[in-house]
């Protein structure tokens, strides 16, 4: 009661029910916009990444006149993996990794990563797991410089996550990824070789690299800003920097069978994909077929799935190696993508992940992709870029008219922004 003998003023039952309705409403209007700001801000930290990357890559031309290798590293006499990092022979190196390293690891002191390009240029001691070494191996013997095999979980340096390499819109994290990435280096308009760590094979024990033969495919067929296994430089970019992609983003797999990610096998094999690449043969067989009808980025659950090699005549496999799940890797499915196919479209396979295939960029970002200019500039490319007839087929060595080496790329402006020197004159705002 009042001073007064009156009852205090109060809110109603209704009154109360009707105020929790209008904070209900406008939450319910605010959260869409929250979430719009956040994504936003997302894209902008994933764009000062790539932004970062094209700083360390310049920086790094200063100082060497060329571009890191992208598929280099050590090698044995033998040309094998050491995969497990241990050896019999105490004289013997400790862990090669038969040239499969990609151009992130040598970038890596010129992103603000010295201490961890120290552990990778020098002998380096431990495991993920805590030992010393692998169990049978001498003790406290130390992996060699440059390390194992990207696929080495036990090598500290390669289960690394490095923040300036990871989209924060993407959220994979963890097993059975190492440490992942988003960006992935142009290798153009074609995918013939780019995952060949060497031109030829061991012989007398010698690992043979200068092959004449595959070398002039190499040269007719790696057409991009990125040329693996060989050394590039900023003088070889005759179309200019700035028309010309470095580097773009990729998706990590989150294991829920998204086109963009898992890498399904071709039943034509290889073959089928350089004469057709992006054409209905290869889509529908690919791609198209394989697609849950209610979910459209997504492939059936009823695919059936091998951990490497291919299925049986005329069968799908889905391949346990997905995308982005290795920084230090430079094959393709893990830091390559090919401008063939628009960014945002379905992955495909001649074989495993060693082999050719299509490899289009992509994104978390709604409509589009990141991808980082010669010049270090950053633009969002759309979904919807003229990407010309992908039905025709990639231009490589020993082909005529428009398949000839030197030819004008055929997939439209995103071929011709991925490639280094096709004297195409870029006049379109992208």
């Amino acid at each position: 009661m009042s001073p007064s003998g009156r009852s205090r003023p109060a809110f109603t039952l209704v009154e109360l029910l009707v105020v929790i309705a209008i904070i209900g409403v406008m939450v319910g209007l605010l959260l869409p916009a929250v979430q719009a700001a956040r994504e936003a801000a997302r894209r902008m930290s994933c764009g000062n990444n790539l932004k970062q990357i094209g700083l360390g890559l310049h920086n790094y031309h200063a100082a060497y006149n060329k571009l890191p290798v992208h598929m280099m590293g050590t090698h044995s006499h033998t040309g094998a993996y050491a995969n497990t990092g241990m050896g019999t022979n105490a004289n013997a190196p400790f862990g090669h990794n038969e040239y499969t390293l990609s151009f992130l690891v040598g970038l890596t002191p010129f992103v603000e990563q010295q201490a961890l390009w120290e552990q990778i240029s020098n002998r380096l001691v431990g495991r993920t797991d805590g030992q010393a070494t692998a169990p049978g191996g001498t003790p406290d013997r130390p992996w060699a410089a440059m390390g194992p095999a990207p696929r080495q979980g036990q090598y500290r340096p390669w289960a690394t996550d490095i923040t300036t390499y990871r989209c924060p819109s993407d959220p994979g994290f963890g097993l059975p990824a190492l440490g992942r990435t988003n960006y992935a280096a142009c290798v153009g308009d074609s995918f013939r070789l780019i995952n060949a760590r060497w031109p030829g094979q061991p012989v007398g024990g010698v690992l043979q690299y200068t092959n004449a033969g595959t070398i002039a495919n190499v040269n007719a067929s790696q057409r991009g800003m990125w040329m693996p296994a060989f050394q590039k430089s900023f003088r070889d970019v005759l179309d200019g920097l700035s028309n010309t992609m470095m580097c773009g983003e990729i998706n990590t797999d989150l294991g829920d069978r998204d086109i963009t990610t898992t890498t399904l096998i071709s039943p034509s094999g290889a073959g089928q994909l350089a004469n057709n690449p992006g054409g209905p043969n290869v889509s529908t067989n690919c791609i198209t077929n394989f697609i849950d009808p209610l979910r459209p980025r997504y492939y059936r659950g009823d695919i059936v799935q091998l951990t490497g090699g291919g299925g049986s005549a005329g069968q799908i496999a889905v391949q346990f190696q997905q995308r982005g799940f290795m920084w230090a890797d430079a094959r393709g499915i893990y830091t390559m993508f090919t401008a063939i196919l628009p960014p945002n479209s379905g992955l495909c396979s001649g074989a495993g992940d060693s082999s050719e295939g299509l490899m289009p960029a992509a994104s978390r970002h709604q409509g589009g992709v990141h991808v980082l200019m010669g010049d270090g500039a950053v633009k969002f490319i759309t979904d919807s870029i003229e990407a010309g007839d992908r039905s025709a087929g990639d231009v490589r060595n020993g082909q005529t008219g428009p398949r000839a080496p030197g030819s004008p790329s055929p997939y439209g402006l995103w071929g011709a922004l991925g490639t280094r020197a096709s004297s195409e004159v870029i006049t379109t705002d992208f």
